[in-house]
């Protein structure tokens, strides 16, 4: 018997191969569907698809899936606006924004969020549908989006410039095969999904020679921004301070004020006395030191003891396991309104993330019914919500110098900033700093927006910012279309 053994292992590996499901490069499915945006009726057609990466020689070495909505009956195509939507990871699918922000369709969950049985799909009544076509789109390992051509190197896909510049390339043919060169386009990216768009703005514009109108940044990473040391620490005060309004932790002159009200006293004190407090180091006499203690835990909510045993640099992971540590809950990373409960109540970071668990549980059976159902996508290949991309290279990111670049060179181009104050992984102040240092001159804030939301990275979870959130998105829009004849000079 022990002679037939690597036989039978040759077999048993040969038919595990055969059996791998595998993704078309080149297909699409088309269905037809209705819907009510703004209490206006909606005819309209989903592309469900992939479409291929090509490498030097013309050969597909990656099928990239994507979802496309096209509204019905419009006449004027070069004058309807498209969308073109990440998400980030690296390794996240665009199932985020798809199912539960922009797009026609919307995920069953609470108003505020929270998952609830049984899962399901529901129409969007805020999409953005109404004055824009959308496409989301996976980049490779993410969704149903894979790897065609083993021998082809992953460092063609798995870094901040690879992902960008093969990207680019992907758009120009999806853009020529829909026909919507003559569109006003716009870029929308979330958490790195901002790092991949604002790259794109400026590798589209430089060598596929497309022009965008506008970049929708939802939470938006550091984009290649330096920050460090003492910057990095002030910069996360804002953010402890709003969390710890929403549960309660602040001192009563401060928690009766509206969270808004209060956050811009918060701010000022980061920036302007906690920052140069931060630069003197241990020259900081016992006093002074005491003193930034005392305001610190005024603005954070936490004990000036523990301020003061970790030198006035609070972490972001011991501020999530010690805000409510007495109350026996961690608070999430990305949405700092979820509790989680840990093994046991010492340590300096949650076991786990407890808005993320909240998330997959509600997201994942309704994508993958959506896509079967819905979109009539029928697959063995498996939805990743997060892929293998590693590792990713993250060297040579200027992203953000990019973003403005594009905007220099193209006088056309507007950003719009969307950020929850309870987001502790991409937090609001954190984008605003990027609005201030990757516009040095000064000269570009006219054409910059920023909106914050009582809600966390994914703001749009829940239903008041979901509503808010679209709006603020089809304003946008309709605000950085030129008039007709306008020309795009300084």
């Amino acid at each position: 018997m022990k002679h037939l053994l690597p036989t039978l292992a040759a077999i048993s590996v040969s038919l595990l191969s055969f059996a791998q499901p595998k993704i078309p490069a080149d297909s699409v499915v088309v269905t037809k569907h209705e819907t009510t945006i703004t209490g206006q009726r909606i005819s309209y057609t989903a592309y469900k698809g992939t479409q291929p990466v090509w490498d030097e020689d013309g050969k597909a070495v990656a099928a990239v899936d994507y979802t496309y909505y096209e509204r019905d009956g419009i006449s004027d195509r070069a004058s309807r606006p498209l969308v073109i939507s990440f998400n980030g990871g690296p390794g996240s699918a665009s199932v985020w924004m798809q199912i539960a922000y922009t797009g026609p369709a919307l995920l069953e969950i609470d108003d505020e969020g929270y998952p609830v049985q049984p899962y399901g799909i529901k129409k969007n009544p805020y999409s953005i549908l109404d004055v824009a076509d959308i496409v989301f789109v996976n980049p490779v390992n993410t969704g149903y989006s894979r790897i065609l051509d083993k021998e082809t190197n992953k460092s063609t896909f798995f870094g901040v410039n690879a992902d960008i510049k093969y990207l680019a390339e992907w758009l120009n043919t999806f853009v020529t095969r829909q026909d919507r060169w003559p569109s006003p386009k716009y870029l929308i990216g979330e958490s790195y999904g901002t790092t991949r768009v604002s790259g794109l703005a400026l590798e589209l514009q430089s060598n596929q020679w497309m022009y965008l109108n506008g970049v929708i940044l939802v939470s938006p990473t550091t984009l290649g921004i330096e920050r460090g040391g003492p910057v990095e620490v002030a910069l996360r005060l804002p953010y402890f301070a709003a969390t710890a309004w929403y549960h309660n932790r602040l001192p009563a002159d401060l928690q009766q004020k509206d969270l808004t009200d209060m956050l811009p006293e918060v701010e000022q004190y980061a920036v302007n006395e906690f920052l140069p407090a931060l630069v003197k180091g241990g020259t900081l006499t016992p006093a002074e030191k005491q003193a930034i203690a005392t305001r610190v835990s005024r603005y954070s909510g936490l004990p000036e003891k523990v301020i003061l045993q970790n030198n006035l640099d609070i972490s972001t992971s011991l501020f999530w396991k010690e805000l409510l540590r007495d109350s026996g809950y961690t608070v999430g990373r990305l949405d700092s309104r979820y509790l989680g409960i840990d093994r046991r109540d010492a340590g300096e970071r949650p076991d786990f993330n407890a808005e993320l668990t909240a998330w997959l549980h509600a997201f994942t059976p309704a994508i993958n019914h959506y896509m079967a159902n819905e979109l009539n996508f029928r697959t063995d290949v498996k939805y990743n919500m997060f892929g293998p991309v590693h590792p990713w290279d993250r060297s040579n990111d200027r992203t953000g110098e990019n973003l403005r670049a594009a905007m220099a060179q193209n006088p056309y181009l507007q950003v719009l900033v969307q950020s929850g104050y309870y987001d502790g992984a991409c937090d609001y102040f954190n984008a605003k700093y990027n609005m201030w240092q990757m516009d040095p001159s000064g000269r570009l804030q006219d054409r910059m927006s920023f909106v914050g939301y009582r809600s966390g990275h994914m703001m749009y979870l829940r239903k008041e910012d979901l509503e808010k959130g679209n709006e603020d998105i089809r304003n946008f829009i309709k605000a950085s279309l030129p008039g007709k004849g306008v020309p795009a000079k300084y």
